[in-house]
């Protein structure tokens, strides 16, 4: 079913799985900053961000496996797809309630909006799998380069802001409990 598209998944699964890498290590060395407000601005910024990774992983390894049907995709695709959506309905809920006063504008739209977008494309590809339509690898294709290029921009804002500072607490005493 997927023939002539395993290089294109291998390589975007392969990368997905190593900025999900990069991220944890990002996380590690920011260890020492104040916790609670790094718990929430992860829950809100990384959190997606992570899962938009682990998305596109998780349907580049699904198309990978042997003897894939389209109803099997297309369940996946579906399943994959309304997590994803569920996750920036969640993300759009917490962005519009920071304590911390108003968000950017582009935090609304770049970690919420976008990404729930490309969710719903990604569903209307498994519907496309499911009737076995020649376009559905195409458009899965295509939403998870983009879902996958929108979750770089979003680690990259997130991680320049942590290393900023932008949490706003001060680094905690390594000798404290």
């Amino acid at each position: 079913m997927t023939q002539g598209w395993s290089s294109f998944y291998s390589v975007l699964g392969e990368a997905a799985a190593g900025l999900i890498g990069l991220i944890f290590i990002v996380i590690t060395l920011t260890s020492t900053r104040g916790r609670p407000s790094s718990l929430r601005a992860a829950g809100l910024y990384l959190t997606p961000t992570i899962l938009h990774f682990g998305a596109t992983l998780a349907v580049s390894a699904v198309l990978e496996m042997p003897d894939l049907t389209p109803p099997r995709l297309a369940v996946a695709l579906g399943l994959i797809a309304v997590a994803g959506l569920a996750c920036c309905l969640r993300s759009a809920a917490g962005i519009l309630r920071t304590p911390d006063g108003p968000p950017h504008w582009s935090d609304f739209w770049l970690y919420a909006g976008a990404p729930a977008a490309l969710y719903a494309v990604l569903l209307a590809a498994a519907y496309g799998a499911w009737k076995s339509a020649t376009w559905a690898l195409g458009l899965t294709a295509a939403t998870l380069l983009v879902l996958l290029l929108l979750a770089v921009r979003n680690a990259w804002d997130t991680i320049t802001w942590i290393a900023a500072g932008g949490v706003g607490d001060q680094p905690r005493d390594p000798d404290a409990p």
